[in-house]
Formats: structure tokens, C-alpha cells, sequence
């Protein structure tokens, strides 16, 4: 039921299309959400192009699922073997690239775990197995968690090991994943997107980041209407084609918290 009160807690909607235009559903990840990005693009999309976007804010896992089942025109996620999978399935038509930031590993900055300044990020994750430091993970089946369990079956760590000691997952998004964070002093895996924009820091620090295995590709995709013949194909491609233009690039580019830019545009033209 959390996981259901989560979801609706997290529709929003874009009130800057015109009466006239269309609609269209947009599953996609917490981090686009909570990162303040959709708060900035969906007005400039809809002022363009006259149609109203709903996003369903979800992890991505979930946001493929919800285009499995046909309940949204869009997907827009961050995990490309799951994505790679869904268009082997049919499930889509296209996967285009849109955006890039990387992932960063913070916790308190007392460090228990002696991480702070490396750039090895499985170093750092066998650090903090090795000191039964906590951790919090989305546990979500997000693109940021599959991610996370990427990251440390190279780094060679069973964290099944340490569930309900130190390692301790929550199934929430990234900024409740912070907030628990935050309050507990444990490290975790973030996308810098939602890290920028989040306030409550508390003792929380970035103590690992620049490895090349922290990378985080964005992708869209329209839901196949061969598929799912309710797929509003026309205005779900142009807001696809709107993100990789070069005006949608410029967009994603201008978005910035603090002075400092989230998202990276790299759409291929």
C-alpha cells in the first residue's frame, strides 16, 4: 500500500498546454522528478507544442512496466540493459539518447568507512562492507539500484550478507532514499541530479565520485502502438523529437541549481 500511496503521490501534471492540445503519459525516473527538471522542461515542451504531459515518477523498473502494460506513451529512464531489453520485447520503437550526469557515493562526513576522495568506486564499496558502515539503498528496482547492485558484484561484496545490519533497503526513490541518509549518517548511491537539488544534507558529503563506472545515461522511448494500440503515437514522438532537438537540448542543458548544470544533453542529431 506505501508503494501505491508513493505512485499517486507522485503524478504530476503540466498546466501549461493549451486547451486544445493533446495529452500524453510519461513514465519515468524519480530523479527527472525530484531533480527539479520536469518542474523546469514540461512548461517550455508544452508552450511549443500545445501538449499536456502527465508524469508518472516511478523507478525506472516500474516505469517499464508501465509501458509493458500500456499505461503510458512515453518512457524516459536511466538503466540501459533494462531498456535494451524492453525494445528487444517489441516494446517500443525507438530508443534515442537524451542526457547524461554520474553517480556519486555520499555519506557523513565523518567517513567511518575512509572513503572520502577516493575515485575507485568498488575500493570504496568494500570499504564500507568491510566497516559494516550504513547504507542505504532504494531497493527499487530503479535504474539508480540496478546500478547500485551492479557496482557491487564488482566490487565482489554479497550484500546479502549485511541486510538488516548495515545494508538496508528502503524500496522509495532517491529523495526519500536521502532523507533517510541524512537522518541516519549512512552512505549511499545518488544520482547527482537529485544530490544538487536536495536540501536537507545534514552531515551528508560527496566522499566518492569520477570513476568511470559512475556514468548515467538517460534514454527515451516511445511505447510501441503496434502493441498497444491506445499509444498516442503523435504527440509521444513529439515530445521525444522536441527532447533531442536542439532547441529541447538547449533546455536540458539551461537547467541548472545553484549555478551548477544537472543534466548533460548528448542526443545524437
Amino acid at each position: 500500500m506505501k508503494k501505491i500511496a508513493a505512485i499517486a503521490s507522485i503524478l504530476l501534471w503540466s498546466t501549461c498546454a493549451s486547451a486544445q492540445g493533446g495529452s500524453i503519459t510519461v513514465a519515468s525516473t524519480t530523479s527527472t522528478e525530484q531533480s527539479g527538471l520536469f518542474g523546469y522542461l514540461l512548461p517550455l515542451f508544452s508552450k511549443a507544442e500545445g501538449v499536456e504531459v502527465k508524469v508518472v515518477a516511478v523507478g525506472t523498473g516500474q516505469a517499464l512496466d508501465i509501458g509493458r502494460r500500456g499505461d503510458a506513451d512515453v518512457v524516459f529512464v536511466h538503466d540501459r540493459p533494462a531498456e535494451d531489453k524492453f525494445m528487444s520485447e517489441g516494446q517500443g520503437v525507438k530508443r534515442f539518447d537524451v542526457m547524461y550526469n554520474d553517480f556519486i557515493i555520499v555519506g557523513p562526513k565523518s567517513d567511518p568507512a575512509k572513503i572520502a576522495g577516493s575515485k575507485d568506486v568498488t575500493d570504496a564499496l568494500r570499504k564500507i562492507a568491510a566497516a559494516k558502515a550504513p547504507f542505504i539503498s532504494r531497493g527499487d528496482k530503479s535504474g539508480t539500484h540496478a546500478a547500485e547492485l551492479r557496482l557491487w558484484r564488482e566490487a565482489g561484496v554479497d550484500i546479502a550478507a549485511g541486510k538488516d545490519s548495515w545494508y538496508r533497503e528502503i524500496g522509495q526513490g532517491m529523495g526519500p532514499a536521502l532523507n533517510m541518509a541524512s537522518s541516519s549518517n549512512a552512505y549511499l548511491l545518488s544520482d547527482r541530479g537529485t544530490w544538487l537539488s536536495f536540501k536537507n544534507r545534514g552531515e551528508l558529503a560527496i566522499l566518492t565520485e569520477g570513476d568511470k563506472r559512475l556514468f548515467n545515461q538517460y534514454g527515451v522511448m516511445l511505447v510501441n502502438p503496434a502493441t498497444h494500440p491506445n499509444v498516442k503515437a503523435k504527440d509521444g514522438q513529439a515530445f521525444i523529437d522536441w527532447l533531442v532537438s536542439p532547441k529541447g537540448q538547449d533546455a536540458i542543458a539551461g537547467y541548472k541549481v545553484g549555478g551548477e548544470q544537472l543534466f548533460f544533453p548528448n542526443a545524437s542529431h
